[in-house]
């Protein structure tokens, strides 16, 4: 009898094991990623996302941007934050979005830009968090994004996240078409007649830390009601989808 009941335990246990690869062949490491723009007057650059290990990948509220947070939220210029995502161990893999800025439906640039994009990216063993981040193009220093959000497990499984506006807090909010990246006066339609920049200006520059942004006042040559959004809801939507 203790024989039998020996060799029946065996049994059970070689079937766990053959049958534990099985199950985890359904742990997803493939996903697909959609950002959709809400607002109804502020693009969005596009999009650069991150799979990893670590938490706090890309930004922090309270924590002092990093340059490359600065750099999208300032100029749009996502080359910094790409070349550091690239080189971070903790990094599965980091994926510029396609497709260009989104901007809403009803402006100027929608004619040649949707608002949304969809992009795939992978995630091996361990990587069970997605960061991203993308510029409020009409803003002097503001972004979107999302942190550390936690992926789905199995295929077919899907979670989503909605975004606020967040300020980086390295340059004065002057809403001067001036100070703001070229891009925002022909996406949306309201110029100044000045050229913008995509540069940072040293008399600009703050020390502050990421806070949530307190919106488009209207004091130079932005409009609030049309380069504006309620604060206190979102600017963008993030779903991923667990695809393989």
């Amino acid at each position: 009898m203790k024989r039998t009941k020996g060799l029946a335990a065996a049994a059970a246990a070689v079937t766990a094991l053959a049958a534990a690869p099985a199950a985890d062949a359904h742990r997803a490491d493939t996903f697909e990623v959609t950002f959709t723009n809400l607002t109804s007057g502020q693009p969005l650059t596009p999009a650069v996302a991150a799979t990893h290990r670590g938490r706090n990948e890309i930004f922090g509220v309270g924590s002092t941007a990093s340059f490359g947070v600065k750099e999208i939220a300032e100029n749009g210029n996502n080359a910094p934050l790409l070349a550091d995502l690239g080189v971070d161990r903790q990094v599965a893999e980091v994926v510029e979005a396609p497709g260009g800025p989104l901007v809403p439906a009803g402006k100027p640039g929608s004619a040649m830009f949707g608002d949304t994009t969809t992009f795939t990216i992978s995630a091996e063993r361990g990587a069970r968090r997605l960061s991203l981040a993308a510029m409020l193009i009409c803003t002097n220093d503001g972004f979107t994004g999302v942190n550390s959000l936690r992926l789905p497990t199995h295929v077919g499984q899907s979670v989503t996240a909605e975004t606020l506006g967040y300020d980086a807090g390295t340059e004065a909010n002057t809403e001067d078409l001036a100070d703001i990246v070229p891009p925002c006066q022909d996406l949306i339609g309201v110029s100044s007649g000045e050229p913008g920049t995509g540069q940072s200006d040293p008399a600009l520059a703050q020390n502050d830390v990421i806070r949530h942004h307190s919106g488009i006042t209207g004091r130079r040559d932005l409009v609030s009601d049309v380069h504006g959004w309620d604060v206190n809801a979102p600017v963008a939507r993030v779903t991923v989808t667990a695809t393989g």
